[in-house]
C-alpha cells in the first residue's frame, strides 16, 4: 500500500530567518499529520533549517546536488555535504533545472544513482512541455525521461526513488493538469516503471503530481489511483497554503 507523500519546494524564496520562521511553523502545525511530508529550503538555509525539523515528522530535502562527491567543481554542492547536514531527500531533474540550466537526462541519471549510493532518496522529477503535449510526443518525452533516469538502478534501489510528473506548462502558471489527465500520465510512468522492473515494483513506487498544487485542487488530485502525492512549489511558501494541502483528507 502506497502512502502520501507532499514536498514542499521553496526554490530561490526566503532568506535564513524567514525559513526558520516557516519551518518553525510547519513542525509545530503538522505535528501528527498522516502523510510523509517534507520541504526542501535553499541550500543556505538548510543547515539551519534541520535544526528546527530534527525530530520531528518534517523530513528535509534538498532541491538539488552536484553529480560528483567532491573535488574542483565550482559552485557545486555534494551529496556528501547534504548529508552531513540531515538531507534524506533530494529533488533532481526539476523542469527548471532541465530547461533553464540546459540538465539532460544523463546528468540527471548520474545524479539519482549517486544520490542512492550514498543513501538519500531522490525525487526524480520528469514531464513535457506544452508544446511536446500539443504534438502528441508526451508519453515519448516523459517515457525516455523515466526510462533514462533510472538507467542502472537497481529493484531495490527503486523502493527508495519517488517519480514526480510535472507538466512542465502547469509550473507556476496557475494551470493545473486536470485530475484525469495528470492520472492518466502517472498511470503510463507507472506502465513503465512495470517494464523495466515487473508489476509489483511498479506498484510500489510513490508518483508525486506537481504544477501549481493548492489547498483548493489537492483532494480532488490525491483522490485519483495513480497520484500519491504532491511536490507544491508556490503553495508551499505559506504555512497556510502548504498545510491544508498536507491535511488534505
Amino acid at each position: 500500500m502506497r502512502s502520501y507523500f507532499i514536498a514542499g519546494n521553496w526554490k530561490m524564496h526566503k532568506t535564513v530567518g524567514e525559513s526558520v520562521a516557516l519551518a518553525t511553523e510547519l513542525v509545530a502545525k503538522l505535528a501528527g499529520a498522516g502523510e510523509k511530508v517534507m520541504i526542501a529550503p535553499a541550500f543556505t538555509a538548510l543547515q539551519a533549517v534541520a535544526a528546527v525539523v530534527k525530530g520531528s515528522n518534517v523530513l528535509l530535502g534538498a532541491q538539488n546536488m552536484g553529480p560528483e562527491e567532491q573535488g574542483a567543481h565550482t559552485g557545486e554542492v555534494s551529496v556528501l555535504m547534504l548529508k552531513d547536514l540531515g538531507v534524506s531527500h533530494v529533488i533532481l531533474g526539476h523542469s527548471e533545472r532541465r530547461h533553464g540550466y540546459g540538465e539532460d537526462d544523463a546528468l540527471v541519471n548520474r545524479k539519482v544513482r549517486l544520490a542512492l549510493k550514498h543513501g538519500l532518496e531522490p525525487i526524480l522529477c520528469v514531464g513535457e512541455t506544452l508544446g511536446e503535449r500539443e504534438s502528441g510526443r508526451l508519453e515519448a518525452v516523459v517515457g525516455a525521461q523515466t526510462r533514462e533516469g533510472l538507467a542502472g538502478v537497481t529493484a531495490a534501489e527503486l523502493a527508495k526513488v519517488t517519480i514526480a510528473y510535472e507538466p512542465v506548462w502547469a509550473i507556476g502558471t496557475g494551470k493545473t493538469a486536470t485530475p484525469d489527465d495528470a492520472d492518466a500520465v502517472h498511470a503510463f510512468i507507472r506502465k513503465v516503471l512495470a517494464s523495466l522492473y515487473g508489476d509489483a515494483a511498479a506498484k510500489g513506487v510513490c508518483i508525486q503530481y506537481g504544477g501549481s498544487v493548492k489547498s483548493e485542487n489537492a483532494a480532488e488530485l490525491m483522490a485519483r489511483p495513480n497520484i500519491d502525492g504532491a511536490l507544491v512549489g508556490g503553495a508551499s511558501l505559506k504555512a497556510e497554503s502548504f498545510v491544508p494541502i498536507v491535511r488534505f483528507r
